[in-house]
């Protein structure tokens, strides 16, 4: 039975060949991998990836990450092909078959389909000698040294060098079609990260309380009013609507603990100048920014010199942003 420490090492030994693998495939891309992202890149279609075992649980992976990232793209398991799917390859499709030996017996029996059909085709394979990569029109070579299972069995090292090569399409092509964060948001609208790439500010200010008082108005009109309102600050505007200074909670209390006489004291003795602020059609992501970055929990936002209303940490949380 292993120690504590013999556990750490072997977990530490299998990231470490791992690694290298990966390492090591910095100096298998070639030529090939530009005639491949290029082919894919003018595809009328989709790219169509298949394989068997482990390697079509990687090509669920790289369609995955191909179609959020503008590249359209679809699964085939290389043993449902022969028994109907292959309906699925149009015409105008490529196809990527993942094999680390190439030799699969489903893979040969795809190969010789997908040569009849005439789709282009580009075979990501762990051995150069096999036959899909003889077979393929385009080879992107994933070959290792060793796998990281002690009995050098185990696809580990191989499915990791898959996946990393597919990313590196992926990313490839993302980039050559200028697929910026706009485009992202699109295609992630749900969770955590699509909110952060396009819930905007004026998506929740809206929902809160709107104070507001004017330079003039008496140290109770300003108690009266933050306290009403439940956000603990006011904003002081012009009779305009434009911004001209904020009070908060904090600032209350500091003035009163200054000044024994407190009946000619109006909003303008009180405010705080040039308060943080954000503008309305600015992405809550950066709202959150302001705020860490300035230590504060609430922004006053704006259009132009305009108050519209407060947007605060609990609203960021709420949404689940952070």
């Amino acid at each position: 039975m292993s120690t504590g420490k013999n556990i750490i090492e072997i977990g530490k030994n299998t990231i470490r060949m791992e690694a290298a693998a990966v390492a090591a495939l910095v100096d298998l891309l070639d030529g090939q991998f530009e005639k491949a992202v290029e082919l894919i890149f003018a595809c009328k279609g989709r790219l169509v990836i298949s394989g068997i075992g482990k390697s079509a649980i990687i090509a669920q992976k790289i369609v995955a990450t191909l179609n959020s990232t503008g590249t359209p793209a679809i699964f085939l398991h290389a043993a449902d092909a022969i028994h109907g799917d292959l309906g699925m390859v149009q015409e105008q499709d490529v196809v990527l078959i993942i094999s680390k030996s190439g030799e699969s017996p489903e893979v040969k029996m795809l190969l010789s389909f997908i040569r009849n059909f005439g789709n282009p085709l580009i075979g990501m394979v762990g051995n150069l000698q096999s036959v899909l990569a003889r077979q393929s029109d385009i080879v992107l070579n994933t070959t290792i040294s060793q796998e990281a299972c002690l009995n050098n069995l185990a696809p580990t090292s191989s499915t990791t060098t898959q996946m990393v090569m597919g990313d590196a399409l992926a990313i490839t092509l993302m980039e050559m079609r200028g697929f910026g964060s706009e485009d992202f948001a699109k295609f992630h609208p749900g969770g955590t990260l699509g909110k952060k790439l396009y819930l905007r500010v004026q998506d929740l200010y809206i929902h809160n309380e709107q104070p507001k008082v004017g330079i003039g108005t008496s140290l109770q009109g300003v108690i009266m009013e933050i306290t009403s309102r439940r956000l603990g600050a006011t904003a002081v505007t012009n009779e305009a609507g434009d911004l001209l200074g904020i009070i908060t909670d904090g600032d209350l209390r500091r003035m009163l603990e200054k000044n024994a006489v407190q009946d000619a004291i109006t909003a303008k003795e009180i405010m705080t100048l040039h308060p943080k602020t954000i503008q309305a059609e600015a992405l809550a992501i950066e709202a959150l920014d302001l705020m860490r970055n300035h230590d504060i929990t609430q922004l006053v936002v704006t259009n132009g010199t305009r108050y519209l209303g407060f947007i605060h940490l609990h609203d960021l949380i709420r949404e689940g942003i952070i």
